[in-house]
């Protein structure tokens, strides 16, 4: 019930009812009876029913309005109902905003998110009715103790999974602090109050100085609410975005390890000043037996310019990933960077991409030497970054660097190996050659890289070596320009790369990777270009050469997998990729054969334990995540499903700035925008690649997937029929795909994936 006649505004009165809130949005003796209204009204809630919920207790109240537990009479379930604070009833503007941003926080769904069931008003009162989770706050239990690195682990891990869901849906939180973090007794992590920290007060208003709202900010805020944990550029009041997030999630791990907060003061005045200008003090000066990993993780967080932080929250993740491994950091590791293109000419990447891999490759024939796959360091390709940092983020002892320079005929390639825990350099060395010595040059940084380690090489290793995958140089170079194109793509980087093989093979017909290269080639140019026989014919052919040549050839056996798959006989893409894998364990395509036929088999445990290595595996390979994704669907795992999905689309965002026409890509970027919720950049994305495509059966089938996972069910089977009219024949995989699943059981769609 409300209170009718409200007192005069006195400076206690006054303090009590604005405790928290922004004072500029209390200005005034009709802001004040406003205020009074709205705040009385709330008191007598317990018993009422506000729209159809009805309300049974109140749970608590602070700065972003009073909580009460509620039964949905409508669907029979207990809810926790939001009153937001009473200012926004005085700012229609601001009440708006914040509406909006409720309604765009509720369209997230994730197990670590507090779902949002309405957003609405009734008798003047806006409210928003919220999951109500059972449990503890994280701050309630860090009344108790900090957490152990062990036990925190598993809480950042939820917390991130959260906020990398929010991220990729355009939503910010913007207020992430253990108030806001509730974990229930089965140990699941939930975050609250997603979108509702945008409101009047929390911005610089126009015309305002950094200055004025800092100090608004410090006056209207407690030390022991959101200050503490507000990133630089909230403080000063400049746009945020998920670097934001991160800074807070920073200030909350620190928190948890240390039992105290990174910025302390007495006022919020001086919590201000120490978050913009001083650093926190070093985790390991208040907790020595902290790991290098979680320092590097927390410090990076902290970083006061955004630019200098993880660049998202899937970067956080991969550091938890780091941290969850303690750093005992094998003895004889090694990371090899891609070398430095020091010829100016961009067409010569693919040799300096070609040399590095190559070289990689070399290393890792050294038995007692730990080498990490090109996947590991390919994100480090033209990045700036220290030896140390990438060593701590690898956990690699040693990384090996260099560059390199062609000019003609002429080579020149200079190499350094440091070691990570010193920054020291314990061998370099340059070499200038003809092209003819490639190889040469490629054995003696091996041999030179054993001996620096002091590593006896055995004499299976020195005549592994010593052995050179042609004699002729320029078949060399035609196989590294077919193996970078292929990576690419697109048809015409496909042909391209076939006609760099074959020139290879002309050459050297002896030459055993450029025949499992040919293979690959001609493998990918069926599968998204062209359904033709004579490209398996030409793959099988140039496998079966291959492995005459070189039985044990891990790249013949992965481009055999991947010929097999083609021709539906599964169990043999199985043996032939596990083959493959057990030779080298991040070759190229080995995972993706092994995951589909697993998949298309049914036998779905046996994918679900190869996932993770596969994944680690493929790298930037945005292919490789298609069949564990379906395959995580069918088990029930839809959470990490939806993780991959999210891996999937980074990696198909940073192919398509590498290869723009790359129609493909687009269409399986439109299929993520989909399973992603962003049902306006998925259509987008679709016309474009159909458009450019109108013929392309692939291109019609995944736009069909596309449309049958945002629920569009007759665009999805027209698209279908299409792909059917243009030569798609492939209903096993159809009538497993989980995309298509809307489509089970209507009759025209079972006509389509029988015949």
């Amino acid at each position: 019930m409300a209170l009718s006649s409200p007192p005069t505004p006195s400076a206690p009165c006054w303090h009590e009812y604005s405790k928290g809130l922004p004072l500029c949005a209390l200005k005034g003796r009709e802001a004040w009876h406003r205020l009074w209204s709205q705040q009385g009204s709330l008191l007598g809630m317990v018993g009422q029913t506000i729209s159809h919920y009805r309300i049974t207790a109140k749970l608590g109240e602070g700065g972003m309005g009073a909580v009460y537990r509620a039964e949905d009479e409508k669907l029979q379930r207990p809810v926790a109902l939001k009153f937001l604070p009473p200012e926004l009833a005085a700012d229609a503007q601001a009440r708006e905003r914040l509406l909006r941003e409720a309604r765009a926080a509720s369209r997230l769904s994730h197990p670590n998110i507090a779902t949002i069931y309405e957003v609405g008003e009734a008798e003047g009162k806006p409210f928003i009715a919220m999951e109500l989770v059972a449990g503890e706050s994280l701050k309630q239990r860090l009344l108790r103790a900090a957490l152990p690195p062990a036990d925190l682990l598993e809480v950042a891990r939820q917390i991130a999974e959260g906020l990398n869901e929010a991220h990729q849906a355009g939503v910010v939180h913007r207020d992430v602090k253990p108030a806001n973090i509730m974990l229930d007794a089965k140990g699941r992590v939930k975050i609250l109050d997603f979108g509702l920290a945008v409101f009047t007060g929390r911005e610089r208003a126009p015309g305002e100085t950094a200055e004025s709202f800092m100090s608004r900010t410090a006056t209207g805020w407690s030390t022991g609410g959101t200050v503490p944990y507000m990133s630089p550029e909230q403080l000063r009041g400049e746009r945020t975005d998920a670097r934001s997030d991160i800074f807070s999630l920073g200030a909350l791990l620190y928190e948890c390890l240390t039992g105290r907060l990174p910025f302390r003061g007495d006022t919020s005045i001086d919590i201000l000043h120490a978050i913009l200008r001083q650093p926190p003090t070093p985790l390991r000066s208040l907790i020595p037996e902290v790991s290098p990993e979680w320092e590097e993780l927390v410090e990076r967080c902290l970083e006061k310019e955004p630019e200098r932080r993880f660049r998202s929250v899937r970067e956080v993740q991969e550091a938890l990933r780091r941290a969850a491994v303690p750093a005992t950091v094998a003895e004889k590791s090694v990371a090899v960077l891609y070398f430095e293109n020091l010829s100016g000419a961009k067409e010569d990447e693919y040799f300096r991409d070609g040399i590095t891999e190559d070289v990689i490759t070399e290393l890792s024939k050294i038995k007692p030497l730990r080498v990490f796959p090109r996947s590991a360091v390919l994100t480090y390709q033209d990045q700036p970054a220290t030896a140390p940092e990438i060593g701590r983020q690898l956990n690699a002892a040693y990384v090996l660097g260099g560059s390199l320079r062609r000019a003609g005929n002429r080579l020149r390639i200079t190499a350094q190996l440091v070691e990570t825990r010193t920054g020291h350099s314990v061998w370099a060395e340059r070499y200038d050659r003809e092209m003819k010595d490639v190889f040469e040059v490629q054995d003696e940084i091996a041999r030179n890289i054993s001996q620096a380690l002091r590593i006896q090489l055995s004499p299976q290793e020195e005549k592994a070596i010593a052995r050179k995958p042609t004699e002729n140089s320029q078949a060399y170079d035609y196989y590294l320009r077919g193996r970078s194109y292929a990576r690419r793509g697109t048809r015409s980087d496909l042909e391209f790369a076939v006609q760099m093989y074959e020139r290879a093979i002309a050459l050297d017909p002896d030459f055993a990777q450029a025949h499992a290269g040919l293979a690959i080639a001609c493998g990918l140019y069926y599968e998204w270009h062209e359904q033709q026989p004579r490209w398996v014919e030409k793959g099988l052919a140039s496998c079966e050469r291959a492995l005459t040549l070189d039985p044990q050839l891990p790249e013949a056996l992965s481009a055999q997998a991947r010929i097999f798959f083609i021709q539906r006989k599964f169990d043999e893409t199985i043996l032939s990729a596990q083959r493959a894998i057990e030779r080298k364990p991040d070759c190229e395509g080995a995972y993706w054969a092994l995951g589909n036929a697993l998949f298309v088999s049914d036998r779905w445990d046996e994918a679900v334990a190869v996932a993770e290595r596969a994944i680690e595996a493929g790298g930037d390979d945005y292919n490789m995540y298609i069949p564990f994704m379906m395959i995580f669907e069918r088990v029930g795992q839809p959470e990490k499903a939806r993780s991959l999905r999210q891996q999937q689309r980074g990696a198909l965002e940073r192919h398509l700035e590498w290869v723009p026409d790359d129609v493909r890509a687009r269409i399986l970027l439109a299929n993520c925008y989909a399973s992603l919720r962003n049902e306006t950049e998925a259509v987008r994305e679709l016309q474009r690649a159909v458009a450019l495509r109108p013929n392309d059966a692939n291109i019609l089938y995944n736009a069909a997937c596309t449309y049958g996972i945002l629920q569009k069910k007759e665009d999805a089977l027209a698209l279908l029929r299409r792909a059917k009219e243009n030569g798609w024949n492939n209903p096993a995989w159809a009538a497993r795909d989980p995309d298509l699943a809307c489509l089970h059981g209507d009759p025209e769609f079972e006509r389509l994936v029988k015949g």
